[in-house]
């Protein structure tokens, strides 16, 4: 029995369905537990969280999606994952941290208003007196960054993420990824580009820890990450 069906007969309370779909997509939640390893928390608990994100993908899926199941529920259970370790403490942002986010924010809207583009670095610290360090930890905790869980369609049910068309780039088989054409995408970036993207997207690599081993500075990385995903949507249709 394919995996569509049993998530029908799940939806009319068959409790059998249910616990054969998450024993199926076990394997699943487990390659992305891994990627949360040593941040505090037993895998066997995480697992147990990210199965909760396992069963909300079961019940949000709709059947129109132009993607496989797994593909669906990868951002799904990511997200429980990261929520639970946000809410649990695990990411601990100060106060005056915070403050200075805010305060960068709204001077980029106003430069952006009035001279358009974004100001730098050393324009922001003139401006707002803060030192260059502690603007860059602000922008990279408080910046809106533009990622893989971005809604780009919103339809009568439940949003579509880019990173419904983007989880299994890796997986060469995958029909959906075959339809998509993500392998050829991809490799029309340029070198750093792609360096980038699997830094960000299959290592789970954070801006920074990128710019060091780029040599570049983490707003350089956000911008580049920015452009890149546009292109990404642009080229999906999206």
């Amino acid at each position: 029995m394919d995996t569509l069906e049993l998530i029908k007969m799940s939806r009319e309370g068959d409790k059998e369905a249910r616990e054969r779909i998450v024993e199926q997509n076990a394997g699943l939640v487990w390659s992305i537990v891994r990627r949360f390893a040593n941040r505090g928390h037993e895998m066997e608990d995480l697992f147990q969280i990210g199965t909760i994100g396992l069963l909300k993908a079961i019940d949000k899926f709709d059947y129109s999606y132009d993607v496989k199941f797994s593909t669906y529920a990868v951002p799904m259970i990511t997200g429980e994952i990261k929520r639970f370790l946000r809410d649990d403490g695990m990411i601990k942002v100060s106060r005056s941290l915070k403050e200075s986010a805010a305060k960068i924010r709204a001077f980029r809207e106003k430069y952006g208003s009035i001279y358009g583009g974004e100001p730098t670095v050393e324009e922001i610290s003139e401006e707002l007196g803060l030192p260059k360090d502690e603007i860059l930890m602000a922008l990279e905790t408080g910046a809106e960054i533009e990622s893989l869980h971005k809604t780009i369609y919103q339809g009568d049910g439940s949003p579509i993420y880019l990173i419904d068309k983007l989880a299994e780039a890796k997986d060469e088989s995958e029909d959906t990824i075959d339809k998509l054409a993500l392998n050829e995408i991809i490799a029309s970036l340029n070198e750093r580009e792609q360096q980038i993207i699997k830094l960000r997207y299959f290592n789970d690599r954070t801006q920074t820890d990128i710019a060091k081993e780029l040599g570049i500075s983490q707003v350089q990385v956000s911008r580049m990450e920015k452009r890149i995903l546009k292109i990404l949507r642009d080229k999906l249709g999206a």
